[in-house]
Parts: C-alpha cells; sequence; structure tokens
C-alpha cells in the first residue's frame, strides 16, 4: 500500500418513501431530538446545520458521542453531506451525503459513503449500518416512528451505554475539535 490509503468504492442505499420531500428532509435535519435511524441519537450542533459547522451524533443523556463531522453541503430539501468518524475509531474521517429527489407520489431517499477507508471499522459499520438506516428511516417518515425489532434493540443498546469506551465521551469531542478533523 502506498502513503495514501485506499478507498472503498462509493455506497449508494437507496429508499422510495411515501411522503412528500419536505417531510422526508424536516425528519432528516432534525437536531435535539432522538432520531431513531440513526440509532436513537440525537444530532447536536453549535450554531445549527450549516457549511462549515461541526455536529455530532449523541447519546439521549449526551454523554457519548459516536458520530462526529462538519457540514459540507446544506441544500434544502435535496442534499445534505458532513464529515464522518466514529469517535470509538481511530479511523479517519469519509463522507456522508443525503439526496431527497421528488418522485410521483414520494419522496427517493439516497445515502451515499464516499471516501470511507478500505478494510476499517468504519468501513465495516457503514456496510451494516446504510441498509438499517434508510430502512428505519422509511417506517419513521411513513408511519411516525420504528418497527418493533428496531424499538427493541434501540433499548437493548440504551442499557447497554454504560460500557461505552471511554475515547467516546462527550467532553472529548468539543465541537472546536470536531471542527479541527
Amino acid at each position: 500500500m502506498t502513503t495514501e490509503q485506499a478507498q472503498a468504492d462509493k455506497a449508494v442505499y437507496q429508499v422510495y418513501i411515501e411522503a412528500p420531500i419536505e417531510k422526508v428532509w424536516n425528519e432528516l435535519v432534525k437536531t435535539d431530538d432522538m432520531l431513531p435511524f440513526f440509532f436513537g441519537s440525537v444530532c447536536k450542533t453549535k450554531n445549527g446545520l450549516a457549511v462549515g459547522e461541526p455536529m455530532a451524533m449523541e447519546t439521549t443523556n449526551g454523554k457519548y458521542r459516536s458520530v462526529v463531522g462538519t457540514v459540507l453541503e446544506f441544500d434544502p430539501p435535496n442534499r445534505y453531506s458532513h464529515t464522518f468518524k466514529f469517535t470509538g475509531y481511530d479511523d479517519p474521517p469519509c463522507t456522508v451525503t443525503y439526496e431527497l429527489k421528488s418522485v410521483e407520489g414520494g419522496t427517493r431517499f439516497s445515502l451515499i459513503t464516499t471516501n470511507v477507508p478500505a478494510g476499517t471499522k468504519t468501513e465495516k459499520g457503514m456496510a451494516q449500518g446504510g441498509n438499517f438506516i434508510v430502512k428505519t428511516f422509511k417506517s419513521v417518515v411513513e408511519t411516525g416512528g420504528p418497527g418493533f425489532g428496531t424499538r427493541l434493540m434501540l433499548g437493548v443498546m440504551g442499557l447497554a451505554q454504560p460500557f461505552t469506551p471511554k475515547q467516546c465521551c462527550s467532553e472529548l469531542w468539543s465541537f472546536d475539535r470536531i471542527r479541527d478533523l
């Protein structure tokens, strides 16, 4: 391998959602509310979701941040992109992009990952999480909540929270640190 990290191919996870694009967008960009489709995390920002601003996905009690990044693009209601780093891994950030397109009867929602370092824990986590996110997102937008299996999984994750690695503690991931990644 050269000095540059090999990158995994782009991955696209897509779903049709029976809802207008504005409803889909508003659910996607919620801050300060628990988001079941993002594994029960809450999206926290310092100055809102805007280009150049840091963001973090944290537990509902605010003790841990699982994902951090900086907003790269914010074009309501069509496209939102940010860098993405799992706080529990030493892997470099990659990019996540959400694209929404109005189609007959609803919205086509795409989650796109790029620049994921190949062979890393991040690559494995992104591959496992992509389908869960789009499937759960569809359920939340169309029905108002996740399915039973997802609710059960989120409950178990909540019980496991005390075992979260210390490197994920929120105080270690200030917005200033996130901005410098």
